[in-house]
């Protein structure tokens, strides 16, 4: 460890790491644009100029080892002038264009220039003119040459993370530009990151350019439901409405940052589902009699479900209901109802796995299901579909799940032909809730609070960030009011009660609450 002072506050240090590590460990500021956590050091802004006691000058921060003793000054008047002249010398060639920049409000140019800069520039407003201004370099990503200041993140990105060597740095001095190697394209499965580490508007998104400004968004931490990684994720979300631009209220995914789970980063494929979230919605209950209420649908399947014969009906759960969810299944239909047809997992739907951050299973919570349904060999739905279709069954309660998807559209309509009745309660529309004698309209992961658990045994947070649309219910909520109509009485309020009785009952999530979880999750008890 090393004794350190930085702007006169003594901290202990772990020793040999860079100056700007121990300032942001300190929770310090100092502006940076080449540097990122996740990348390597290439030193290229120079902007992190720090003055250190018995050096000569200033240094940069970001490629300067602590030492024991050492006195850094931030804030001096060395530091600060130093930091001005960088930045001046960024702007040289910058062209004036914030007000339709769709990276104004989260530039961090913009913000150093306030906090750092130079009014009064040395410099005239002819500036070098470079070739490629709001061009598409992929699926995803719109590059401005103009904007750029050679900050070099989007090629270390590709170089070191990706391994898609993606971008370079073309020319030299004023005339240096980025761009995508001549024949590439940027369309690797993790492109979407550069626009998060552009710290100008030289990279932008293409699926949220122009959209709203970011001045307009609100944000909420969660995880990603796109496969059992579990992403920490923001969702980002329309906070107020100046003008309609259109009717989603989810208008992006960003990653969080969790060196346990994701790093700083997330696939394309996660951040661009979200649209899920507010297109192809459930929003109607649907029912044996006209204009249905929960109240009148609720009581008519309790009435169904009381009448109903332990083996003449099969529970088809989902893996990507939260914990608290689940666990109201099992005290339901296992514990209450004790039906003897369970599963949860669907065959043949693993997809694209790498050795990075995707995972071939696209459900978010497989591994709780597995530990609080505790199945076993029967977690496999395959068994209750086949003997939906032979007609052994009275009824089918489905979470979620789209048969027509996993067993094709023929086997639904044989089990619509053979199965009496069919319940599914779930978030989207498909064939199998259009097929069904009731649906019971549920929100999505954005619209709730509770936990999912991934892959590796990591439970973590979900949290509410947009209202649900107007005729929709938590699962949590749904099961709650089913349950006390069958005589099961419990008295939770919230997913955190649900979930503090599943860690009483559970013993993987011994010990667990959500206070404790906090933002980065605990792994569970082996």
């Amino acid at each position: 460890m090393a004794n350190i002072v930085i702007d006169g506050k003594s901290f202990t240090v772990k020793d040999g790491i860079t100056i700007i590590e121990a300032i942001d460990q300190v929770k310090s500021e100092l502006p940076r644009y080449c540097y990122h956590p996740g990348l390597s050091i290439a030193g290229n802004c120079r902007i992190c100029q720090v003055e250190v006691d018995k050096m000569p000058g200033t240094v940069i921060a970001c490629n300067t080892r602590v030492a024991e003793g050492m006195v850094i000054h931030t804030q001096s008047e060395k530091a600060k002038d130093s930091q001005k002249v960088v930045l001046e010398f960024l702007l040289a060639n910058h062209p004036l264009d914030c007000p339709v920049c769709d990276q104004a409000g989260e530039c961090k140019l913009q913000d150093y220039y306030m906090e750092y800069g130079v009014y009064d520039s040395h410099f005239d407003e002819t500036k070098v003119k470079k070739t490629k201004k709001g061009v598409s370099v992929g699926p995803t990503i719109m590059l401005d040459q103009e904007r750029c200041i050679l900050c070099s993140r989007c090629v270390r990105f590709g170089d070191e993370i990706t391994k898609t060597h993606d971008f370079g740095i073309f020319g030299r001095g004023d005339r240096a530009k980025i761009d995508i190697y001549p024949g590439k394209e940027l369309d690797n499965k993790y492109s979407g990151n550069v626009a998060d580490i552009c710290p100008v508007g030289a990279l932008t998104d293409k699926d949220f350019r122009f959209k709203m400004r970011v001045w307009y968004l609100g944000k909420q931490e969660s995880v990603c439901p796109g496969c059992s990684r579990g992403c920490n994720i923001s969702v980002e979300f329309e906070k107020s409405r100046p003008y309609h631009l259109k009717n989603d209220r989810v208008m992006r995914l960003k990653p969080r940052e969790n060196k346990d789970v994701n790093q700083w980063w997330m696939c394309d494929e996660g951040r661009y589902a979200y649209k899920s979230i507010d297109q192809n919605r459930i929003k109607a209950i649907k029912a044996s009699r006209m204009n249905p209420q929960w109240k009148d649908t609720l009581e008519e399947v309790a009435g169904i479900l009381k009448k109903a014969s332990l083996s003449a009906w099969g529970l088809i759960a989902s893996p990507q209901n939260t914990n608290e969810e689940l666990y109201l299944t099992k005290r339901l239909f296992l514990d209450t109802l004790k039906w003897k047809q369970a599963a949860f997992k669907a065959p043949g739907q693993d997809g694209f796995e790498d050795n990075f951050l995707i995972k071939k299973d696209k459900n978010p919570n497989t591994l709780g299901a597995e530990k609080i349904l505790n199945l076993g060999a029967n977690e496999d739905m395959t068994a209750i579909v086949e003997k939906a279709k032979r007609g052994e069954l009275e009824g089918l309660f489905i979470f979620n799940h789209d048969l027509a998807k996993i067993f094709g559209a023929e086997t639904l309509k044989v089990i619509r032909q053979k199965v009496k009745t069919i319940i599914y309660q779930g978030t989207n529309l498909n064939p199998t809730a259009e097929i069904a004698d009731i649906v019971l309209p549920a929100v999505t992961y954005a619209e709730k609070d509770g936990t999912f658990t991934n892959f590796e045994g990591r439970v973590q947070r979900i949290r509410k960030a947009v209202e649900p649309f107007a005729g929709t219910l938590p699962d949590w909520d749904i099961l709650l009011n089913l349950a006390g109509l069958l005589g099961l009485t419990l008295k939770y309020l919230r997913p955190e009660h649900i979930f503090d009785d599943l860690a009483k009952e559970n013993s993987a999530f011994k010990e667990m609450n959500y206070k404790k979880l906090g933002n980065t999750g605990l792994i569970w008890s082996q």
